[in-house]
């Protein structure tokens, strides 16, 4: 999972450069070509030994609980759980991370968003494992979230 978790992206090194900086609303278009980035990632790593065990973890992080995610719309125990981990993952930290195009929400709101898309975007079983981890490692002001 951390070796997956270091490469996931890799496969954007194949989308173009305008679609991946760009600021406003990605066209149809646009938004296909990235949907290819998890594709190409285990295409670039699978003829890699020690990468092997990666290139379905790199492929799956884009798919949803719901099967309504790509590149396969896998759904529900068809998602390898270490694709299922890395999904929440790459998730919380898009959420918690400034981007060109919003500002990044508080870890009370991430959490949030997590616990309302669980069972539709998330595994809930994954959802209510990281939700106690991430309250045991990060306690807030506020105290404990959920």
């Amino acid at each position: 999972i951390r070796t997956a978790a270091l490469l996931h992206d890799i496969g954007k090194i194949g989308i173009d450069d305008n679609i991946l900086k760009k600021c406003e609303k990605l066209t149809d278009m646009e938004y296909a070509a990235i949907k290819n980035h998890p594709t190409i990632g285990a295409e670039i790593i699978k003829d890699v030994g020690f990468l092997k065990d990666s290139m379905d973890i790199v492929k799956h992080h884009h798919e949803r609980y719901d099967g309504k995610g790509y590149p396969d719309g896998l759904k529900g125990s068809e998602i390898p759980v270490e694709a299922s981990i890395l999904i929440l993952a790459d998730s919380f930290d898009a959420m918690t991370t400034d981007r060109p195009y919003r500002k990044a929400m508080s870890y009370e709101e991430a959490i949030k968003e997590i616990l309302k898309n669980s069972g539709t975007q998330f595994d809930p079983d994954i959802v209510d494992k990281a939700v106690f981890a991430l309250n045991k490692c990060t306690k807030t002001e506020k105290g404990v979230v959920a």
